[in-house]
This record gives structure tokens, sequence and C-alpha cells, in this order.
């Protein structure tokens, strides 16, 4: 559907919004098609003329509502909302280019419904495009997916097989609580009856599902996305403290939650964590922060937090001895004494 402001066009659009906001009233109706009150009610006779029963209720809690059993006419989309279904497709899933792939033969699928004036475009850019592979993303199965979703929707406990990233399986009863995307990797935020914990799980590496009879409750306060953030920087193998000789509020932005939890301390800042790749903790993260620090915690960041000084210290050339660190030159030696 072209984006215009032709009588049919905004009786689609009034349309689309019926169907995403039933009990939509006159003046919002009107505000959303950018026309009059009474333009508005009359998309809604138009669409009345056409068969769609579209109902009203008078009242504060009325509004205009699609009537039960109402056919509608076939998705439409502007060219707009077409082009950027395309781009947020490969831009998540860049194999989508490919036709045989999963997601690419569903993609084919959408473009080729799509009227001509649209889906020219939409299979043009699809078809030029080009897309690299994230090399931090994984993968998740879509059936698995969709599994621990409805079993979120439902409130459901679930068993889940996980595999380990030594490849060791394990069996966990879970609460699954939201299901997260974050960075390309999908993440299951639950609570584990076997760890007795919060815990979070990479789905790509979820190899089954099974619903259990038993129902939960989430948390009133959860907010899926900080929970995982906060999960990821903690329990992990190796702990870390390092102590940062700024203020909290400069270092604070520098700071990802998967590193730990950054405390002020004085005119200085500790951050308290733990991690399970200490090199990548060093080179990636630690050094990334433009701020002198001392690693007080533990052994194993600072072997490599040394390690990322050695390799940097080597990349640079040696300094000629006139001007290395409390190297005497010549124009600082006393004058020699008269003969």
């Amino acid at each position: 559907m072209r984006t215009g402001s032709s009588p049919t066009a905004r009786a689609l659009r009034a349309l689309e919004i019926l169907q995403a906001r039933p009990g939509v009233t006159a003046d919002q109706l009107a505000s959303l098609l950018g026309v009059t009150e009474r333009a508005a009610r009359r998309y809604v006779g138009i669409l009345r003329e056409a068969g769609i029963t579209v109902e009203s209720v008078r009242g504060p809690y009325g509004g205009y509502r699609l009537g039960r059993g109402t056919r509608l006419p076939p998705v439409v989309f502007t060219q707009e909302q077409a082009l950027g279904l395309v781009m947020a497709v490969l831009d998540g899933q860049p194999a989508a280019i490919d036709a045989d792939d999963l997601i690419g033969s569903a993609l084919s699928k959408v473009i080729r419904a799509l009227p001509d004036s649209v889906g020219r475009q939409a299979a043009a850019l699809r078809a030029y495009a080009s897309a690299t592979p994230d090399r931090h993303s994984a993968r998740a199965d879509p059936v698995t997916t969709s599994a621990l979703v409805a079993a979120v929707a439902d409130r459901r406990r679930v068993l889940i097989t996980y595999r380990g990233r030594s490849d060791e399986e394990w069996d966990a009863e879970v609460d699954p609580w939201a299901v997260v995307v974050r960075y390309g990797r999908w993440y299951l935020l639950c609570h584990s009856h076997r760890a007795d914990a919060i815990r979070t799980y990479r789905v790509d590496r979820v190899r089954a599902v099974r619903q259990l009879p038993h129902n939960f409750t989430p948390p009133d306060d959860l907010d899926p996305v900080a929970a995982v953030e906060e999960n990821l920087g903690a329990g992990w193998k190796y702990r870390t403290r390092v102590l940062f000789h700024a203020p909290w509020e400069k270092v604070a932005p520098w700071i990802r939650p998967p590193m730990g939890r950054l405390e002020p301390d004085g005119d200085r800042c500790v951050l308290v964590g733990s991690t399970r790749n200490p090199a990548m903790y060093a080179q990636e993260w630690l050094a990334a922060v433009p701020f002198d620090f001392s690693v007080e915690e533990g052994p194993e960041l600072r072997a490599a937090v040394a390690t990322v000084a050695a390799r940097f210290s080597a990349a640079l050339p040696p300094s000629p001895p006139e001007t290395r660190p409390g190297a005497v030159r010549p124009a600082d030696l006393p004058p020699a004494p008269a003969p």
C-alpha cells in the first residue's frame, strides 16, 4: 500500500488502526489519520459500505472496533514498511539473502505477496544487498524458541535439556520469565529450581523443551533486559575486583552491566564482578576504559592484564638511550673543570 492522502489510502489506514487498536475513539482515529473527526467517521462509513463490520460503542469506555468474525483483506504494507521489514530481517539474519535458507524462504513468500509497486523494490533490496554475519551471534532454533516463548506466555514451568560450553548436557526445571535478544544472541531468563537461583541460558544451547504441569508467577517488578544484563556479569568462575582512579560518574558510562557492579569509593570507584574469560575481560573490556585502574582481585585477571600490557609494550620500538626515562643527557652533565 502506498503512503498517501487519497480516500482509499486513508480508509485502508483506518482499517489498519482498527485492527491494531480496538476501541479507538473517533478523535483518536482522526488524530492518527491527520483529518477532522467528521472525516474520520466518513472513513469508518466507507469501510462499512465495503462490507467490513465496524461496531461502535458509546460512553467513556466506548470506541470503534471490528466485529467478531470479520474477514479482513490481505495484510498490506507501505513501501517504507516493506523495505524496513526486509532490512530488519537481513540485519538480524544475514543468511536470509539465500532463498533456500529457512528465514530466506519465508521472506521470499512475503515479498511475493506484496503488490508489484512495493514488492519490486523489496525484491531489489534483497537481491542486491550484502550482509556480513555477526561473528558474535548464534542462531537459535525457531521450534525451541517458540516453545520457550509459549511457556513464558502461559507461565508454565518447563524441563529443558541444556548443553554447556564443554558439550556436557544436563536437565533443569526452570520457570521461564522472559526470552531476551541481546547483541545477536537469544537468552532465556529464568528461575532454575536445580540451582535455586536466577539463571540466564543461551537459547541456541537448549536441546529440548518440555512443558510441565506447574504454573509460576514472575516477579512484579521484572525488567527482563536489565535482569539479563546484570545476570551475565555474576556467578562466573573467576572473581574480579578493579579499582578505578577516577570518580564513579566519569567511569560509569564506560561500564557494561556484564562487567560487574560499579560502586563509588570516595573520589574513586570499584568494579566488582566475575568472568569466565579473564583474557577477554582484560583486552576487550578493561582496555577500552580510558581511566587508570588497579586490579585488586583475582590472580587470573591480574595475569591477563599483565599479558596485555606486555604485548602493548613489545609493540613499541625501544627508545634511544638519551630519551629513556632517567637517562643522563650530555647537556645535563656538569661542565668540565678548567685545566
